[in-house]
C-alpha cells in the first residue's frame, strides 16, 4: 500500500449531506435496573430529527449486558422505529490468545438481521490476534452471514482488543461487496485522511464514519460519523449538519461548542464518558437519574456545573438539580 501525501484542504467537502449514526446511551433509574422507557424515548427523538440510531454499542455497554439484555435492546428499538433503520453492534466477548469465532458472530448478526438492524462488527481478540490476510478473510467470512455490514477499527484507548488496521486491511474491507462502510476510532486525523483518500481512489460509495469524538468536524473532509458525543445532542448536531449542507456559517460556531462538550467528556478516562452523557441527559431532563451500568466508570460531582454552563452555551435548557 502506497503511502500518501495528505492535502487536508484538498479533502473537504463543501455543501455535503452528511450521514449521522447516534450511538444510544443505555440509562439506568436504579443500580442495575435499566430505564427503558427514556431509552425508547431517546431512540425516537434521534430517529425524530433524522440521525439513525446505534444500539447496542459502547455507549449502550454492550461488552457489559448479556445476551437476554441484547435482544431486548433490539426488540424495544424495532418496536419503536417500525419499518425505520438502525444499527446494532454485534459484539462477540473472548480472551486473549482465543480463535476467531465464526459462529459467535453469526449468531450476534442472525438476532440484529431478525430484528431488521445492520450489524456492526465490533473486534475481538479472536479475529484482530491474527495476520492481516486472515482478517480480511475473516470479514469476508462474516459478509456471508448477512447482506450488508459495517466494519469498526478501535484503538486500544477504547477496549483492550481493538485494533487499529493496515491500509492494506482496510482496502480489503473495501473489496467485499457487503462492507457498505467503517467506522474510525483511532482519535487520529490523519489515519482518518488516508482512509478517505483511499476511500475516493477505491471506493467512493464506502462510508468512512468517523468516531472521532476529539475532532467531529471530519465531517468537512468527507467523513460521516457513527459516534457517542452524539448521543448528548442528537437535535444539535442534526441541526449542525443541516448547516453544512447548506453552506451555512453557523455551523461552525455550533460545531466548536459540541467539540468544546467533547474534550471534556471524553478525557481520560474515556469510557467515563457515559456517565458525563448520563449527567448531561439528564440535565436536559431527559433520563430520571444519571446512574450508568454499575460496572462503568464515572465523573467527579464537579462536572456537573461545568456540564450545565455548556448546555447554556448551547442555548438548550438545563435543569439545576442541586448537584
Amino acid at each position: 500500500m502506497a503511502d500518501f501525501d495528505i492535502d487536508p484542504v484538498s479533502l473537504i467537502r463543501p455543501r455535503r449531506k452528511i450521514t449521522g449514526i447516534s450511538a444510544i446511551l443505555l440509562p439506568f433509574e436504579a443500580p442495575g435496573e435499566i430505564d427503558w422507557a427514556s431509552f425508547e424515548a431517546h431512540v425516537a427523538r434521534t430517529a425524530e430529527v433524522g440521525l439513525t440510531p446505534a444500539v447496542n454499542m459502547d455507549t449502550g455497554y454492550v461488552n457489559l449486558l448479556d445476551e437476554a439484555a441484547r435482544g431486548e435492546v433490539l426488540q424495544k428499538t424495532r418496536s419503536i422505529l417500525g419499518d425505520g433503520p438502525f444499527v446494532a453492534g454485534a459484539f462477540v466477548g473472548d480472551q486473549p490468545g482465543a480463535a476467531f469465532d465464526l459462529d459467535a458472530y453469526r449468531t450476534a448478526i442472525d438476532a440484529i438481521t431478525s430484528a431488521g438492524g445492520t450489524p456492526v462488527i465490533f473486534q475481538s481478540y479472536g479475529l484482530t490476534g491474527q495476520a492481516d490476510d486472515a482478517i480480511v478473510d475473516s470479514y469476508a467470512r462474516i459478509a456471508n452471514c448477512c447482506e450488508q455490514f459495517i466494519g469498526f477499527e478501535l484503538g486500544e484507548v477504547f477496549a483492550p482488543f481493538g485494533k487499529v488496521y493496515s491500509l492494506g486491511v482496510y482496502e480489503g474491507l473495501m473489496n467485499i461487496p457487503q462492507c457498505i462502510g467503517a467506522k474510525h476510532s483511532s482519535l487520529r486525523r490523519d489515519l482518518e485522511w488516508q482512509r478517505l483518500m483511499l476511500r475516493d481512489r477505491v471506493r467512493p460509495d464506502f462510508r468512512v464514519f468517523t468516531g472521532n469524538d476529539l475532532a467531529i468536524d471530519m465531517v468537512m473532509y468527507g467523513s460521516d460519523y457513527l459516534l457517542g458525543l452524539s448521543t448528548f445532542a442528537p437535535d444539535l448536531f442534526a441541526r449542525r449538519d443541516a448547516y453544512w449542507e447548506a453552506g451555512d456559517p453557523e455551523f461552525y460556531q455550533l460545531n466548536d461548542v459540541l467539540q468544546y462538550l467533547g474534550f471534556l467528556t471524553f478525557r481520560a478516562p474515556v469510557p467515563a464518558y457515559k456517565h458525563s452523557a448520563a449527567m448531561f441527559l439528564h440535565q436536559r431532563g431527559w433520563l430520571k437519574t444519571d446512574l450508568t451500568h454499575p460496572d462503568s466508570p464515572t465523573r467527579p460531582e464537579s462536572d456537573r456545573a461545568i456540564l450545565r454552563e455548556i448546555g447554556r452555551q448551547l442555548d438548550i435548557e438545563m435543569k439545576d438539580l442541586g448537584s
